[in-house]
């Protein structure tokens, strides 16, 4: 009985492949403060100042007057985000053996733009925020 099992146990273990578990890696900008949810939950209208503005999501690339004389501030920021799958196995039966590989790599890009209005004492009393991905 036990030279059955272990005639069972090395026909098992030469039958037996490894295999990896396909890995996704995503790359992005760590931590950004410019995404939808962080506008929407930072700003407020009437309540945000601009030092807190400054504070959360830093300088703008670009600062005017409208012509009711609000100070507007404009941010445009992109990101470039990269996945990569990866899987292989590899069986072998006695003397013959097989191995398949797979990959692949996805890059898209995304921008977003956000506008804001301050009034006379500094307060955010509009804001428009847009994202686009590509």
């Amino acid at each position: 009985m036990t030279t059955n099992k272990i005639l069972i146990f090395l026909a098992i273990s030469t039958l037996v492949g490894c295999a990896s578990i396909p890995s996704n890696m995503e790359s992005t900008t760590p931590n950004s403060p410019f995404t939808h949810g962080n506008v929407q939950l930072t700003l407020k209208k009437g309540v945000t100042s601009q030092t807190e503005v400054l504070e959360k999501f830093g300088a703008p690339n670009m600062a005017t007057v409208d012509s009711e004389g609000n100070e507007v501030w404009t941010y445009q920021k992109n990101a470039t985000v990269s996945i990569s799958r990866d899987s292989s196995a590899y069986g072998t039966v006695i003397l013959a053996g097989g191995r398949t590989s797979t990959s692949g790599f996805e890059q898209s890009s995304r921008t977003m733009t956000l506008i804001l209005k301050f009034d006379a004492t500094k307060r955010v009393i509009d804001f428009k925020s847009m994202t686009t991905s590509f």
